[in-house]
């Protein structure tokens, strides 16, 4: 099973439409607190529906928790500021795919911590891509190489 770690989410509909992407392809969801928005937030309830209840989100109070956690896993981070293509990565099970939040991605210091960093090519004049869209990029590659 693919995990995905959200850094910091903090836009409730993005975080919501995660989740229900993980609902429906078996992803477990982690959340590095602090969380922008309460999980009871309207805007978080009106797009996850009933998905929720399909889909365990774990949660951590800060990175070195989810770290220690993750600790004999590989992180990997995606992010616009590596050269490395995702689809040229060799993915493994228990891999988890972290995210930055959507205002600031993730610190440099973070950056520093992973030992792997992957861009999902796109057109040069854009910035980014939608955060519910690059989980579903990567995560679609992560479970098609591992089934």
């Amino acid at each position: 099973m693919i995990n995905i770690a959200l850094y910091k989410p903090d836009i409730p509909q993005n975080t919501a439409a995660i989740v229900r992407l993980g609902a429906c392809l078996g992803l477990r969801i982690h959340i590095i607190e602090p969380c922008g928005f309460n999980l009871d937030d309207k805007r978080f309830k009106r797009v996850v529906m009933d998905y929720l209840s399909l889909c365990k989100i774990y949660r951590y109070k800060d990175f070195n928790n989810f770290r220690n956690y993750f600790k004999k896993s590989r992180i990997v981070l995606l992010t616009t500021k590596s050269q490395k293509n995702y689809q040229k990565f060799k993915f493994k099970k228990n891999d988890v795919l972290l995210f930055g939040s959507e205002s600031k991605g993730v610190p440099k210091e973070i950056h520093d911590l992973v030992n792997f960093r992957l861009r999902i090519p796109m057109n040069k004049k854009a910035r980014s891509l939608n955060i519910g869209m690059a989980v579903a990029i990567a995560s679609s590659l992560s479970i098609n190489q591992n089934t």
